[in-house]
């Protein structure tokens, strides 16, 4: 056995004998074995990246505070990482497995993810963070149930199911990569998968008038999507973790990273029914199907398989803005979702951020406040622990759009911890815009068509606004969210449109405090990988 797999046996021990001790929340151990293997999705053979030989990856279960010791073996032959999109690593930002705060795990070696999903309920997905290797799978769904003594604002389902919406491409992710690299843009996506497999690839059998849940997640690379159940209303009660207004839906849009929950009741005349999938806001309108399968039925569905929107943006727009928090429900504590009043605490800084598509030296890249982000040769969490000069600079991208050149840069946002921040995403684009950002919740107050203004708080949401981690920003539209810095760290802020987050819609905030306590950041993992300029320091004893 080698150094590494002995360090995180010793770690899981530690770990476990502790809890045993202290009676900590609970500990899940998985053991994963990432590999390339063959995959037909579209019928078309295909390099893909298998998590114990399974694609899409294993689904990881827990319940709020639980404790993940999650032992990912690469045996690729390329560097790897993997990152967990929405779960919030508090305080822990050496977990969140992105280039910024992680060096890669060398092929045929491993690395051990201790994180803790504290303070959370809802539904999620984990994805690879490097090298495109998105394109090629290595994602799965993650769930976060509520502990047993939690009230949920709604009766238990007869069954949870998984939903891992994507377009797809027939090539392979290393020729996308390729393209990307050669500075030009990628061509439209070949299909779309609902859990990894094309057209009737997948059937959900439910029981008639039993209700049932769907966690639904675009894991995709391009486009945002629409599902509907054919002669079913889907129930909205969740999403990234809030607990919503109950409404019903025909037909729901998700957009790139966005996670949604929903009730669906086997409340029709028996038979089977389509699980529709479409792209939205594209010229060609690319769909799949799955089967809702009555458990009684012995009849086909009918068809032609439901349409559903295509290009109307008003309709989305209101479907968004009628997204509400559930004040009353509780959350992953006992105490009412809406008993923070987030409106009410005053902003301290304003970060305006406009996306971008500028050509650089000759090639396609894409910015934020005209700053296309590169990495540097060392994790940013890394060379700011150790203080490596020279890695990143604090302030290298503005708080507002310059409307200037595009330029590169590894762009690092400054923020103080405990500030209360209101985050403008414009877009002056053509193209709908989805953003994420590690490490945080946010509450959505408001969007809006045009340009934003100051005048444009005046229509916020400042009572009921839904708090998420992922939001999308309608063309040639703005979106605005407000955000607690509860958690210091280094965040990934991102385009969740694959190619230009590769390409550099992307940049970190910075989020410090001066007590360099435990109280607000774990300190730096004794496994954690070394890399870059960071090569042969010391992280802590054993």
């Amino acid at each position: 056995m080698g150094n590494t797999s002995l360090l995180a046996s010793f770690v899981c021990f530690c770990l476990l004998l502790s809890s045993l001790v202290q009676g900590e929340d609970p500990y899940r151990f998985l053991t994963w074995n990432v590999t390339y293997g063959d995959i037909w999705p579209l019928g078309v053979k295909q390099q893909g990246i298998l998590i114990n030989g399974q694609f899409p990856g294993p689904q990881i279960e827990a319940v709020t505070n639980d404790n993940l010791i999650i032992n990912v073996f690469n045996s690729l032959p390329e560097p790897f990482l993997l990152s967990w999109n929405g779960v919030l690593q508090r305080r822990n930002s050496w977990q969140d497995g992105v280039y910024g705060t992680n060096c890669p795990i060398p092929p045929g070696q491993n690395f051990t993810y201790v994180l803790q999903v504290k303070d959370q309920i809802g539904s999620y997905f984990y994805f690879p963070s490097l090298a495109f290797h998105k394109a090629a799978g290595g994602f799965g769904g993650f769930r976060i149930l509520s502990r047993p003594m939690i009230p949920v604002p709604f009766p238990p389902p007869a069954a949870d199911y998984t939903l891992l919406l994507g377009d797809w491409y027939k090539a392979n992710h290393t020729d996308l990569k390729y393209i990307l690299d050669s500075g030009k843009d990628l061509a439209f996506p070949d299909g779309v998968l609902i859990n990894g497999r094309g057209w009737n690839g997948n059937t959900f059998t439910v029981e008639q008038g039993k209700t049932y849940r769907f966690r639904i997640s675009n894991v995709g690379l391009a486009t945002s999507l629409n599902i509907r159940f054919q002669g079913h209303m889907m129930q909205l009660v969740e999403v990234e973790g809030s607990h919503t207004l109950q409404n019903t839906y025909s037909s729901l849009d998700v957009h790139l990273g966005q996670s949604y929950s929903v009730l669906v009741t086997a409340d029709q005349p028996p038979s089977d029914y389509y699980i529709v999938v479409s792209t939205r806001f594209t010229s060609t309108v690319l769909t799949t199907t799955s089967v809702l399968h009555y458990s009684n039925s012995f009849r086909k569905p009918v068809d032609p398989p439901p349409g559903g929107p295509t290009t109307e943006i008003d309709l989305s727009v209101n479907q968004a803005r009628s997204i509400r928090w559930n004040l009353t429900a509780s959350g992953p504590r006992p105490n009412p979702q809406g008993s923070y009043h987030y409106g009410l605490v005053n902003t301290t800084r304003t970060i305006r951020l406009a996306n971008s598509a500028p050509i650089i030296n000759g090639k396609q890249r894409y910015a934020v406040n005209s700053v296309s982000f590169i990495p540097a040769d060392t994790p940013l969490k890394l060379a700011d622990f150790y203080k490596i000069p020279g890695v990143f600079s604090l302030g290298s991208i503005p708080d507002n759009p310059t409307f200037g050149g595009g330029y590169l840069q590894t762009s690092v946002m400054a923020a103080d911890f405990r500030g209360y921040v209101e985050i403008v995403f414009e877009n002056y684009e053509d193209t709908l815009q989805s953003w994420h950002i590690d490490g945080y919740s946010f509450w959505v107050v408001g969007m809006d068509g045009g340009q934003w203004t100051a005048a444009s708080r005046e229509s916020y949401n400042l009572r009921d606004a839904v708090n998420r981690c992922t939001v999308q920003v309608y063309p040639k539209g703005w979106t605005a969210v407000y955000m607690a810095l509860d958690n210091v760290g280094m965040w990934n802020v991102r385009s969740e449109n694959w190619a230009r987050q590769y390409l550099g819609q992307q940049f970190y905030i910075r989020v410090y405090s001066p007590a360099n306590s435990w109280r607000d950041e774990y300190p730096i993992p004794r496994n954690a990988l070394l890399c870059g300029q960071a090569a042969g320091r010391r992280t802590r004893p054993l």
